[in-house]
C-alpha cells in the first residue's frame, strides 16, 4: 500500500505548524486535511474517515484529550499526539484516553514520520497477535511459544511471552505500564510494578545486544514501554 492511499488528519491550532506539518507529510505522498479546533476536529474525523490523527492537546476550544476520548466513541483511527505537554501525567492521561503514541514538541521531522509510519503500519495489519516477531537475531514465535538465534533455543517464560505478547500488539507504540499489567498480571496487579520491571529486564538480558542500552524493548520514562524494531512483523 502506498503512501498515497492513506488520509492523515491534522489537528493543531497554530497556523505556521499547521502548515509545515502539512507540507512535510505531502513531501512523504500522503493525504492531508487539517482543523484549527476540536469541534472542526471531529467534524473532519467523523466525514473522511482519516487513516491516522495527529493532534495536538492545546487546543482552543476544547482540551485535546477530551477530543481523543470522543473520537475513540465512534472510531479505532490511530490517533498520534504531538504537543508541547512534557509532564508524565499528561502524556499517561492522553494514552489512557486513547492515543497510540506521543510526540513532543519541539519534533524532528523524520522521527514524527517514522512514528506515522508505525501507527499506519498497525493500521493496515490491526491490533492482532503477531504469530512471529524478529529481534535482531532472535526469532520468536509466540503461537507456539519458542525463541531461537544463531546460538539455538532462548528460553523465555509463559509470563514473558504474555508481556512480548502485549507489545506485539502495538509495535512501534507506547504500551503503558497500566495496560502491560492489566493484560498480563490482572487488574488486582495495577500498581504493583515491580513484577513488570523485572519481567521487562530479563527479557533485555535474554535479547538485547547490550541488555545496558536496550534497542529493542524501549523505556518511555515514567510511561510504559515501546517494542522497537526494523523488521516487519508477520
Amino acid at each position: 500500500m502506498t503512501s498515497a492511499m492513506f488520509l492523515i488528519l491534522v489537528v493543531e491550532d497554530d497556523a505556521e505548524l499547521r502548515g509545515v506539518l502539512r507540507t512535510m507529510l505531502e513531501s512523504s505522498q500522503y493525504r492531508v486535511i487539517d482543523a484549527a479546533t476540536a469541534g472542526r476536529g471531529l467534524i473532519e474525523a467523523r466525514s473522511h474517515r482519516p487513516d491516522l490523527v495527529i493532534a495536538d492537546l492545546g487546543l482552543p476550544d476544547l482540551d485535546g484529550t477530551t477530543m481523543i476520548r470522543r473520537i475513540r466513541g465512534f472510531s479505532p483511527v490511530p490517533i498520534l499526539v504531538l504537543s508541547a505537554r512534557s509532564l508524565e501525567k499528561e502524556k499517561i492521561q492522553a494514552l489512557d484516553a486513547g492515543a497510540d503514541d506521543y510526540v513532543t514538541k519541539p519534533f524532528s521531522a523524520p522521527e514524527l514520520l517514522a512514528r506515522t509510519r508505525a501507527a499506519l503500519r498497525r493500521s493496515v495489519r490491526g491490533p492482532r497477535t503477531a504469530s512471529l516477531l524478529h529481534l535482531g537475531s532472535t526469532a520468536i514465535d509466540l503461537t507456539g511459544r519458542t525463541a531461537r538465534n544463531a546460538s539455538g533455543s532462548v528460553h523465555l517464560t509463559p509470563l514473558e511471552y504474555r508481556v512480548l505478547e502485549c507489545l506485539a500488539r502495538r509495535a512501534g507504540m507506547i504500551v503503558t505500564q497500566t495496560q502491560l499489567i492489566r493484560e498480563v498480571w490482572g487488574p488486582e496487579k495495577l500498581g504493583d510494578t515491580r513484577g513488570l520491571r523485572s519481567c521487562i529486564k530479563t527479557l533485555r538480558q535474554k535479547l538485547e545486544p547490550d541488555p545496558g542500552r536496550p534497542c529493542y524493548l524501549v523505556t518511555e520514562a515514567g510511561i510504559g514501554y515501546r517494542l522497537c524494531s526494523d523488521d516487519r512483523v508477520d
